[in-house]
C-alpha cells in the first residue's frame, strides 16, 4: 500500500507492526480480532468519521484481507470514499473495491455509478482510477455498463494520452470477458488508426488491444498492416536518441517493437501490397543488421531488450517462410547463439531452428550446424536446451543424414534422461521408417532401441516393426535372424520378447536350416523367457507355439506339453487358460491341412499412416513443425486391433472364433 507512509496514516504502521511482532498465530488472531472489533464500533456508532479515517481503518481491513481472514463488513465505507475528492482516499476506496467487492454484490450500482461519474470527470487522475477498477474487476457485468463509454473514452480527441493508454488496457480486459463489447464500422479504422498515436504509450497499449481483435476477426481489421509496418519502420530506423522517453538501455521501444510483429504474424502473408511488403522487409533487414553491431552496454539488459527484439522479427521471418535470404540470415543469426554463455539465448536458437529447418530456403543452412547442435544434445548442462536439441536433429533430418543423426540418437539414448527417453524413442522409429532406404537398416535400428530403452518403447513402435516386416518379403529372413541373435542376451526385454515371439512364430522357418536356429532351438529359446513374462507376452508367446506346431511339426510333442502344463490349462489368467486349452485341442484334432489353413502365414497390412507420428504429436502438441507432421506419410498401416498385440491367427469358421488382436 503505497500511500501509507505518505499519507502519514500512523495508526495502519502501529497496527501492521504488532502483527509483525506476533510470537505466534494465535497471537496475530487475536490481534486481528481486537482492531476489528475496534473499526467495526467506529463504522457503527462514530457517525463523525471524515475521509482520512475512513480510508485508514479501510486499509487496515484491507491488509487483514491481505493475510488470508475473511472480510464481511466495512464495503459501504469504502464505496463513500469513491466520492472524496482527494486522490489517496478515492484510491484505497477503488483497491478495496477491486479486491473484495464480489459481482453479485448489493452495492454494485452503486459502485457502478461512482465509476461513471469518475469517467465523466475533467480530472485525468480520477478517470484513470475508475478505468483500473473496471479492469481489475473485469466482470461482464462491468463489460454491459462500460461497453459504450469506453471506445467513445479511447478515440475522442479530447481524451489525454494517459487516458486513452489506459482505456485501450481496459477495453483489451473487458474484450477478453466479452467478445461483443467491442463496435464494428466506423469503429474500426478509428481504432486502428490510434497506431499513428504521436504518444508511444497510447502506441503500445493499442497494439495489444488491435492485436486481440485481429485474432478473433483479421480480416475486419486487415487495415492494421500498413499502419504496424510504417510504425515498425520508424522505430527501427530510429536512433536510441530520437525515441530517447521510450529507449531501454539505447534499444528504442522494444516492447512496441515485439508487440507490432507479433500483430504482423497474424496474417499470412502479412503484407500483399509489394510496397508494404517491401517495407517490412528492409525492417527485418535492419534488425537483423543491428544484431550483429557491437553492443552499445555491456549490461544484460541492453543485449535482452535487443535479443528480444530480434527473435520475434526471426519469428515473423518464420512465418512468412517466402524471403530465401532473410531466412538464411535469421539461421545464420541463430547459429551464433549455439555457442553463447546465456543457456536461455541457446535454447531460443534451438527452438527457432526447428522451424527453419522445416522451410525448403534454410534446411540446407540448418544442416550446417548439426555437428554442433549433436555436441548441445550430449554435453549440455540444462535438459530442455537438450531436449530442443533433439528436436532440432528430428527436424534438420533428411534422406542424406538419416543414418548418422539416428546413430547418434541412439548413442546418446544409453544415458539420456528419463524424461525425454520415450520421445526420443518415437523419433528415431519415425526416422529410421521415414529415411530407409535398407529396410534391414530400420530392423537393426529398432531392435537396438528395444535393447537401450526397451521401457520407453511403446507398443506402436514394435507392431510397426512387426507390420513393416510382414510386408516386406526381402527383410523378413533377415529380421527372424536379428531378432533370434537378440533373444541370446542374458538380460532380454519383454518387448524383444514379443517381437522375436511374433516374428520367429511366421518366419522362423526361414532360419531354421541352420542346426544354431533349429526350431528345437528357437522353441527352447522362447519358452526359457516365457516364465519372465506378463501374461499379455505369455499369450503371445503360446500363439507363437501354435504357429511352431504348423511350421516344425517335428516339435509337436514339446509344444503340446508345454499347452498341458498346469499352469497354463488351469491358469488364473482366463486369456492363458482359454488359448493354451484351445491351441491343445486344436493341434489334437485338426488334420495338417486344416492347422496350415488356420495358421497360415499372415497378409499384408494395407498401407495407411503410421500411428507412431501421431502419438509423438500428441505428447508434444505444438512444439512439432505442422508441415512436418502434415506432409511425412508411412508406408504401412497402423494396428486398428483392439488388444495388445498384431492380429496373428486366422480361424476357419469351424473352430472357435479367437482373435488374438
Amino acid at each position: 500500500m503505497p500511500a501509507v507512509r505518505g499519507d502519514g496514516m500512523r495508526g495502519l504502521a502501529v497496527f501492521i507492526s504488532d502483527i509483525r511482532n506476533c510470537k505466534s498465530k494465535e497471537a496475530e488472531i487475536k490481534r486481528i480480532n481486537k482492531e476489528l472489533a475496534n473499526i467495526r464500533s467506529k463504522f457503527k456508532g462514530d457517525k463523525t468519521l471524515d475521509g482520512y479515517q475512513k480510508k485508514k481503518y479501510v486499509c487496515k481491513l484491507l491488509f487483514i484481507f491481505l493475510l488470508g481472514h475473511d472480510i464481511d463488513f466495512g464495503h459501504m465505507e469504502a464505496v463513500n470514499l469513491l466520492s472524496s475528492n482527494k486522490y489517496s482516499e478515492k484510491q484505497i476506496g477503488y483497491l478495496f473495491i477491486s479486491v473484495l467487492v464480489n459481482t453479485n454484490s448489493e452495492l454494485i450500482k452503486l459502485i457502478i455509478q461512482s465509476i461513471k461519474n469518475d469517467l465523466a470527470s475533467r480530472n485525468p487522475i480520477h478517470v484513470n482510477l475508475a478505468l483500473q477498477c473496471i479492469a481489475n474487476i473485469g466482470s461482464r457485468e462491468m463489460a454491459e455498463a462500460f461497453g459504450n463509454d469506453i471506445p467513445k473514452l479511447l478515440v475522442s480527441g479530447d481524451t489525454m494520452d494517459v487516458v486513452k493508454q489506459s482505456a485501450a488496457l481496459c477495453l483489451l480486459r473487458l474484450f477478453r470477458t466479452s467478445q461483443e463489447i467491442i463496435p464494428g464500422g466506423e469503429w474500426t479504422s478509428r481504432i486502428i488508426h490510434l497506431l499513428n498515436d504521436q504518444h508511444m504509450g497510447v502506441v503500445t497499449a493499442a497494439t495489444s488491444l488491435i492485436d486481440a481483435l485481429v485474432k478473433k476477426n483479421p480480416e475486419e481489421y486487415k487495415g492494421c498492416v500498413s499502419l504496424a509496418v510504417s510504425r515498425l519502420s520508424r522505430i527501427v530506423t530510429a536512433s536510441y536518441t530520437d525515441l530517447q522517453d521510450y529507449t531501454y538501455y539505447f534499444v528504442p521501444a522494444p516492447w512496441l517493437s515485439v508487440k507490432l510483429l507479433r500483430l504482423l504474424q497474424n496474417y499470412t502473408p502479412p503484407a500483399e501490397d509489394p510496397g508494404v511488403r517491401g517495407r517490412l522487409n528492409e525492417c527485418l533487414e535492419t534488425i537483423l543488421n543491428k544484431a550483429q553491431e557491437p553492443p552499445k552496454s555491456k549490461k544484460v539488459q541492453h543485449s535482452n531488450a535487443k535479443n528480444a527484439v530480434l527473435f520475434e522479427a526471426i519469428s515473423l521471418i518464420i512465418h512468412n517462410d517466402s524471403e530465401a535470404n532473410l531466412l538464411v540470415r535469421a539461421c545464420n543469426q541463430l547459429g551464433q547463439f549455439l555457442s553463447n554463455r546465456e543457456t536461455n539465448l541457446r535454447y531460443l536458437a534451438l527452438e527457432s531452428m526447428c522451424h527453419l529447418a522445416t522451410s525448403e530456403f534454410s534446411h540446407e543452412a540448418v544442416k550446417k550446424h548439426q555437428e554442433v547442435v549433436i555436441l548441445s544434445m550430449k554435453m549440455e548442462k540444462d535438459v530442455s536446451v537438450r531436449q530442443r536439441a533433439v528436436d532440432l536433429l528430428y527436424a534438420m533430418c533428411d534422406k542424406s543424414n538419416a543414418e548418422e543423426i539416428v546413430q547418434e540418437m541412439l548413442n546418446y539414448l544409453e544415458t539420456a534422461d528419463y524424461s525425454i527417453r520415450e520421445e526420443m524413442v518415437l523419433k528415431v522409429a519415425i526416422l529410421a521408417e521415414k529415411y530407409a532406404t535398407d529396410y534391414t537398416w530400420y530392423v537393426d535400428v529398432i531392435l537396438n532401441l528395444i535393447r537401450i530403452a526397451g521401457d520407453y518403447v511403446s507398443e506402436e513402435v514394435w507392431y510397426r516393426v512387426i507390420q513393416i516386416v510382414i510386408n516386406r518379403d526381402e527383410v523378413q529372413g533377415y529380421a527372424a535372424k536379428t531378432v533370434f541373435e537378440a533373444l541370446q542376451a542374458p538380460a532380454c526385454h519383454e518387448n524383444m520378447v514379443k517381437v522375436g515371439g511374433y516374428i520367429l512364430g511366421e518366419f522362423g522357418n526361414l532360419i531354421a536350416g541352420d542346426q544354431r536356429s533349429s526350431p528345437t532351438v528357437q522353441f527352447q529359446l522362447l519358452h526359457s523367457k516365457y516364465h519372465l513374462c506378463s501374461p499379455m507376452t505369455r499369450a503371445l508367446l503360446l500363439s507363437t507355439y501354435v504357429k511352431f506346431i504348423n511350421l516344425f511339426p517335428e516339435i509337436r510333442t514339446q509344444v503340446q506339453e508345454v499347452f498341458k502344463q498346469h499352469s497354463n490349462l488351469r491358469s488364473a489368467d482366463a486369456e492363458l487358460q482359454q488359448r493354451a486349452s484351445e491351441y491343445l485341442q486344436l493341434s489334437i484334432i485338426a488334420s495338417s491341412d486344416v492347422l496350415a489353413t488356420v495358421l497360415e502365414e499372415m497378409p499384408a497390412f494395407p498401407e495407411r499412416e503410421s500411428s507412431i507420428l501421431a502419438v509423438l504429436k500428441k505428447k508434444k502438441p505444438g512444439r512439432l513443425p505442422e508441415n512436418e507432421i502434415k506432409e511425412t506419410k508411412s508406408p504401412v498401416v497402423t494396428n486398428n486391433h483392439t488388444n495388445n498385440e498384431p492380429q496373428t491367427i486366422r480361424y476357419m469358421s469351424e473352430c472357435s472364433e479367437l482373435e488374438i488382436a
